[in-house]
C-alpha cells in the first residue's frame, strides 16, 4: 500500500505522515514539503518538495509515479502574520481572500488533474482532503470568517463535482471531504478560546480518527464529507 501526504510538515499532516508510517499494512510513505526538509526519517518514508500553488510543481509530482491507493491533502491556511479570519465583511481584504482560494481550494483541483493515473492503476483507492465544519452552507449559523468559509465552501464543491466525474472514470475510488475537528495546531492556536477543552484534539489524536476512515473507505462512500467521528456533515 502506498499513500501519498500533501503537507507533511503541518501539526496533523506530520502526525498522518507518523501514523501511516507505522501501520503494517502501509508499505511506503510520499510525503510533500515546502521549503525545508523535514528531519523525520522512516524506512517507508520518502519527502518530496511540493509547491501546492504551483502546477508546473504539482504536474512534476505525478511523472512516472507509481500506483497510489490513497492521497490525502492536508495543506490549508487560516491566518497569516497581517490578516486574521474576518469577523465582519468590513475587515475583507482581496488579497487574503484570493490567497484563501489559492492555498485551499484550487490546490485539491490541480492534484487530481494529475493524480488519475496513478490512484487508477492501484484501485480500489481514495482521495481524501482535509476540509473543515466551517465550509459547510447549511452549518452555518454564527457567520463571519469570510474567506476562510468561502474558500472551504470552494473546495467542498469541487470535491463533490470530482466524486461524480470519478464515478464514471475511476469507479472504484473514493472522494471524500473530511473535518479533523479542532485540532490543537499552528494554525489553529489563535482562535481556541471558545472551544471546550474536551473539544480540542492533539494532531494525533485527530490524525488516528482520520487514518481509521480513510483506511476504511469504500467507493460507495464518495462524494461525502465525513467529520473525525465517522459522522455525515451536509454540504
Amino acid at each position: 500500500m502506498h499513500i501519498l501526504i500533501i503537507g507533511g510538515t503541518g501539526g496533523l499532516g506530520q502526525a498522518l505522515v507518523r501514523l501511516f508510517c507505522d501501520t503494517q499494512d502501509v508499505d511506503q510513505v510520499t510525503a510533500t514539503y515546502h521549503r525545508q526538509p523535514p528531519e523525520l526519517v522512516h524506512p517507508k518514508l520518502n519527502w518530496v518538495a511540493l509547491d501546492v500553488t504551483c502546477e508546473a510543481s504539482i504536474a512534476a509530482l505525478f511523472v512516472a509515479c507509481p500506483p497510489l491507493n490513497y492521497i490525502v491533502n492536508t495543506v490549508g491556511r487560516l491566518h497569516t502574520p497581517n490578516n486574521t479570519p474576518e469577523k465582519t465583511i468590513t475587515k475583507l481584504d482581496p488579497d487574503f481572500f484570493l490567497d484563501n482560494i489559492r492555498t485551499n481550494t484550487l490546490p485539491t483541483l490541480l492534484i487530481a488533474k494529475y493524480a488519475r493515473p496513478a490512484l487508477k492503476a492501484a484501485q480500489p483507492c481514495g482521495f481524501a482532503v482535509l476540509s473543515a465544519r466551517v465550509g459547510s452552507i447549511t452549518d452555518n449559523r454564527l457567520g463571519g470568517w469570510y474567506s476562510y468559509r468561502c474558500s472551504k465552501a470552494a473546495l467542498n464543491m469541487a470535491i463533490k463535482t470530482l466524486s461524480i466525474e470519478w464515478q464514471r472514470t475511476l469507479p472504484n475510488c473514493a472522494v471524500v471531504a473530511l473535518h479533523p475537528g479542532t485540532v490543537v495546531s499552528q494554525l489553529s492556536a489563535p482562535f481556541t478560546g471558545n472551544t471546550p477543552p474536551a473539544r480540542q484534539f492533539t494532531p494525533e489524536q485527530s490524525a488516528r480518527w482520520l487514518a481509521d476512515i480513510i483506511l476504511a473507505l469504500k467507493p460507495q462512500d464518495t462524494g461525502k464529507f465525513i467529520a473525525f467521528d465517522g459522522t455525515e456533515i451536509d454540504w
